[in-house]
Protein backbone atom coordinates (compact mmCIF):
# COMPACT_ATOMS: atom_id res chain seq x y z
CA UNK A 1 0.00 0.00 0.00
CA UNK A 2 1.26 3.44 -0.82
CA UNK A 3 2.09 5.89 1.94
CA UNK A 4 -1.11 7.87 1.32
CA UNK A 5 -3.18 4.73 1.88
CA UNK A 6 -1.32 3.97 5.10
CA UNK A 7 -1.90 7.53 6.30
CA UNK A 8 -5.63 7.22 5.52
CA UNK A 9 -5.92 3.89 7.34
CA UNK A 10 -3.91 5.26 10.29
CA UNK A 11 -6.13 8.34 10.39
CA UNK A 12 -9.28 6.20 10.34
CA UNK A 13 -7.89 4.11 13.20
CA UNK A 14 -7.11 7.28 15.17
CA UNK A 15 -10.64 8.59 14.53
CA UNK A 16 -12.03 5.25 15.71
CA UNK A 17 -9.99 5.41 18.91
CA UNK A 18 -11.18 8.96 19.50
CA UNK A 19 -14.76 7.83 18.84
CA UNK A 20 -14.47 5.40 21.75
CA UNK A 21 -13.33 8.10 24.19
CA UNK A 22 -15.89 10.62 22.93
CA UNK A 23 -18.84 8.35 22.19
CA UNK A 24 -19.96 10.03 19.00
CA UNK A 25 -18.81 7.43 16.48
CA UNK A 26 -18.75 3.62 16.59
CA UNK A 27 -15.04 3.56 17.37
CA UNK A 28 -14.26 -0.16 17.40
CA UNK A 29 -16.18 -0.70 14.16
CA UNK A 30 -14.23 2.11 12.49
CA UNK A 31 -10.91 0.63 13.65
CA UNK A 32 -11.87 -2.83 12.40
CA UNK A 33 -13.20 -1.40 9.13
CA UNK A 34 -9.96 0.46 8.50
CA UNK A 35 -7.91 -2.68 9.15
CA UNK A 36 -10.24 -4.68 6.89
CA UNK A 37 -9.75 -2.15 4.08
CA UNK A 38 -5.98 -2.35 4.54
CA UNK A 39 -6.02 -6.17 4.49
CA UNK A 40 -8.18 -6.20 1.34
CA UNK A 41 -5.72 -3.92 -0.45
CA UNK A 42 -2.63 -5.74 0.85
CA UNK A 43 -3.86 -9.27 0.08
CA UNK A 44 -0.95 -10.80 2.01
CA UNK A 45 -0.73 -13.43 4.71
CA UNK A 46 0.39 -10.74 7.13
CA UNK A 47 -2.66 -8.66 6.29
CA UNK A 48 -5.06 -11.55 6.86
CA UNK A 49 -3.36 -12.53 10.13
CA UNK A 50 -3.53 -8.95 11.38
CA UNK A 51 -7.20 -8.76 10.39
CA UNK A 52 -7.88 -12.03 12.22
CA UNK A 53 -6.13 -10.82 15.36
CA UNK A 54 -7.87 -7.44 15.22
CA UNK A 55 -11.31 -8.99 14.64
CA UNK A 56 -10.84 -11.52 17.45
CA UNK A 57 -9.67 -8.93 19.96
CA UNK A 58 -12.44 -6.49 19.06
CA UNK A 59 -15.18 -9.15 19.18
CA UNK A 60 -13.95 -10.41 22.58
CA UNK A 61 -13.76 -6.89 24.02
CA UNK A 62 -17.21 -6.05 22.62
CA UNK A 63 -18.61 -8.95 24.65
CA UNK A 64 -16.56 -8.09 27.74
CA UNK A 65 -17.59 -4.43 27.65
CA UNK A 66 -21.14 -5.52 28.44
CA UNK A 67 -20.49 -8.49 30.73
CA UNK A 68 -17.99 -6.95 33.18
CA UNK A 69 -19.79 -3.62 33.80
CA UNK A 70 -23.06 -5.52 34.31
CA UNK A 71 -21.37 -7.62 37.02
CA UNK A 72 -20.12 -4.40 38.62
CA UNK A 73 -23.63 -2.95 38.64
CA UNK A 74 -25.15 -6.13 40.07
CA UNK A 75 -22.52 -6.09 42.80
CA UNK A 76 -23.61 -2.56 43.68
CA UNK A 77 -27.29 -3.50 43.70
CA UNK A 78 -28.20 -1.57 40.56
CA UNK A 79 -30.63 -3.50 38.33
CA UNK A 80 -30.14 -3.57 34.58
CA UNK A 81 -33.46 -1.76 34.15
CA UNK A 82 -32.05 1.42 35.70
CA UNK A 83 -29.16 1.35 33.27
CA UNK A 84 -31.58 0.69 30.40
CA UNK A 85 -33.66 3.73 31.39
CA UNK A 86 -30.43 5.74 31.48
CA UNK A 87 -29.56 4.61 27.96
CA UNK A 88 -33.01 5.51 26.63
CA UNK A 89 -32.94 8.94 28.28
CA UNK A 90 -29.36 9.37 26.98
CA UNK A 91 -30.45 8.63 23.41
CA UNK A 92 -33.28 11.15 23.70
CA UNK A 93 -30.83 13.59 25.26
CA UNK A 94 -28.44 13.13 22.33
CA UNK A 95 -31.08 14.50 19.97
CA UNK A 96 -32.14 17.29 22.32
CA UNK A 97 -28.59 18.41 23.18
CA UNK A 98 -26.20 16.94 20.59
CA UNK A 99 -23.03 15.35 22.00
CA UNK A 100 -23.45 16.28 25.69
CA UNK A 101 -27.06 15.05 25.82
CA UNK A 102 -26.04 11.38 25.69
CA UNK A 103 -23.92 11.25 28.86
CA UNK A 104 -26.08 13.85 30.62
CA UNK A 105 -29.26 11.94 29.78
CA UNK A 106 -27.74 8.68 30.97
CA UNK A 107 -26.82 10.19 34.34
CA UNK A 108 -30.22 11.83 34.76
CA UNK A 109 -32.07 8.67 33.74
CA UNK A 110 -30.18 6.43 36.17
CA UNK A 111 -30.36 9.00 38.97
CA UNK A 112 -34.11 9.55 38.68
CA UNK A 113 -34.86 5.84 38.29
CA UNK A 114 -32.72 4.81 41.25
CA UNK A 115 -33.89 7.69 43.43
CA UNK A 116 -37.50 6.68 42.85
CA UNK A 117 -36.75 2.98 43.30
CA UNK A 118 -34.73 3.44 46.49
CA UNK A 119 -36.73 6.43 47.79
CA UNK A 120 -33.52 8.21 48.72
CA UNK A 121 -31.47 10.91 47.00
CA UNK A 122 -28.29 9.64 48.63
CA UNK A 123 -28.85 6.03 47.54
CA UNK A 124 -29.95 7.19 44.09
CA UNK A 125 -26.73 9.15 43.72
CA UNK A 126 -24.66 6.19 44.98
CA UNK A 127 -26.25 3.99 42.31
CA UNK A 128 -25.60 6.67 39.68
CA UNK A 129 -21.92 6.77 40.62
CA UNK A 130 -21.79 2.97 40.31
CA UNK A 131 -23.39 3.24 36.86
CA UNK A 132 -20.85 5.86 35.80
CA UNK A 133 -18.03 3.59 36.96
CA UNK A 134 -19.56 0.80 34.87
CA UNK A 135 -19.56 3.10 31.84
CA UNK A 136 -15.89 3.87 32.53
CA UNK A 137 -15.07 0.16 32.77
CA UNK A 138 -16.87 -0.44 29.47
CA UNK A 139 -15.02 2.41 27.76
CA UNK A 140 -11.62 1.22 28.98
CA UNK A 141 -12.31 -2.33 27.80
CA UNK A 142 -13.41 -1.19 24.34
CA UNK A 143 -10.49 1.23 24.02
CA UNK A 144 -8.00 -1.46 25.06
CA UNK A 145 -9.33 -3.85 22.42
CA UNK A 146 -9.22 -1.24 19.67
CA UNK A 147 -5.73 -0.20 20.76
CA UNK A 148 -4.48 -3.80 20.58
CA UNK A 149 -6.00 -4.01 17.09
CA UNK A 150 -4.25 -0.76 16.14
CA UNK A 151 -0.91 -2.08 17.42
CA UNK A 152 -1.45 -5.30 15.46
CA UNK A 153 -2.01 -3.21 12.33
CA UNK A 154 1.12 -1.14 13.00
CA UNK A 155 3.14 -4.34 13.49
CA UNK A 156 1.67 -5.72 10.26
CA UNK A 157 2.68 -2.60 8.38
CA UNK A 158 6.23 -2.80 9.75
CA UNK A 159 6.53 -6.54 9.04
CA UNK A 160 4.76 -6.48 5.68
Amino acid sequence: MHILGLVLVGTAIAVGLLGIILPILPGAAIVLGAILAWALVEKTTTGWVVLGVAATVIVVTQVLKYVLPERHLRGQGVPWTSSAVGVVVGIVGFFVLPVIGLPLGYVVGVFVTETIRRRSLRLGWRATVAALKAVGISTVIEFAGALVAAYAWAAGVLLG
